[in-house]
């Protein structure tokens, strides 16, 4: 949804007046707080990659898995299956909300997103890399080192980005607030000059 053009004319001039930088001397951004991008390229790119590894480590979990599977209790043979069908179903999900939120630049679903990662996967993730007890193979431990470093790196990136967003919409709000404030005062003020003609 998006603004009416003579809201965002006031917005952007007001923006342009109000919070221009005296100190620069180069040419003026005609844009308003509408269109800046609050969206992170560098996250993006992260869960664009996300998404074409994450099918060849869930092919080399499975194998893997099958490799080792007679020589593991059978207590780790449940929780490594249910490990792997839970992080296969929340990286769908996960992945769809980072795209979603950061893409169209929606709060709630890139909030989404940076909770499924920092709650829920990244710690199924270490309990797949770091519990001896799985005897780990060494591709195993590479693809799972690659994955947790693509969620660590996406957690912060989402923190940054969701925190810009944040604010901006903030902003924007205070604006729209602000306009519709002085718009209220025009009209008053008209009742007013109305009043006292009468």
């Amino acid at each position: 949804m998006e603004l009416p053009d003579p809201v965002r004319q006031r917005l952007g001039n007001f923006s342009r007046t109000v919070f221009r930088d005296s100190s620069r001397t180069g040419p003026e951004y005609n844009g308003g707080p509408d269109n800046e991008m609050s969206s992170s390229l560098v996250l993006q790119m992260s869960l664009y990659f996300n998404t074409y590894f994450f099918p060849l480590w869930w092919v080399g979990s499975i194998m893997m898995l099958h490799t080792k599977y007679s020589f593991l209790p059978d207590y780790y043979k449940f929780i490594v299956i249910t490990i792997i069908v839970l992080v296969t179903l929340i990286e769908a999900i996960r992945l769809y909300l980072g795209y979603m939120g950061n893409l169209q630049e929606k709060v709630p679903e890139l909030a989404g997103f940076w909770l499924l990662s920092l709650l829920l996967q990244l710690p199924l993730i270490l309990f797949l890399l770091l519990n001896e007890g799985l005897t780990n193979l060494p591709l195993e431990k590479a693809m799972h080192i690659i994955f947790t470093s693509f969620l660590t790196f996406q957690v912060i990136l989402a923190f940054y980005t969701l925190k810009k967003m944040v604010n901006q919409l903030a902003a924007r709000f205070h604006l729209q607030d602000f306009d519709r404030l002085s718009a209220n005062r025009g009209d008053s003020r008209r009742v007013r000059s109305c009043i006292e003609e009468i």
